[in-house]
This record gives C-alpha cells, sequence and structure tokens, in this order.
C-alpha cells in the first residue's frame, strides 16, 4: 500500500515525544535527540511530511529494491 492510499499520521507530546501513525495505528514513538531534529522539518507540507515520516520509521523505498518475480 503506498503513502497516498495510507498516509502516515504525527502527534506531538507536551513532553516533546513524537509518535507516529498509520492506518489508526502507532507505528513508532521517538523521543530525545531524533524527535528534536524531526520535528522542526514537519508541516511545511502534507508530501514532505509523508516522506520524511517513512523515512523515519524505516518504511521508504528508495527505488533500487530488486523487483522480484514469483512467476514459476
Amino acid at each position: 500500500m503506498s503513502i497516498d492510499e495510507d498516509p502516515f499520521d504525527y502527534r506531538i507530546t507536551k513532553s516533546g515525544m513524537l509518535i507516529i501513525g498509520r492506518g489508526g495505528r502507532t507505528v513508532m514513538e521517538l523521543g530525545g535527540k531524533k524527535a528534536a531534529a524531526l520535528i522542526p522539518k514537519l508541516g511545511r507540507s502534507d508530501e514532505a511530511d509523508q516522506q520524511l515520516l517513512a523515512r523515519a520509521t524505516g518504511n521508504y523505498r528508495r527505488g533500487n529494491e530488486r523487483q522480484t518475480n514469483h512467476q514459476h
């Protein structure tokens, strides 16, 4: 499923924790230096936010993965 079909969402807690979700479920919680570095970059555009959140969660396709063909 693509980011367009199932986008990430996020919320920032009062304590500075970044909660990243997708499909109504929490995917990752970031705190400390990682959250402090990512939070100021969010909110510029939805497309940019989606890319940043995908990278933070490790759910990011770089375009260089091998395509597997399971047909025999």
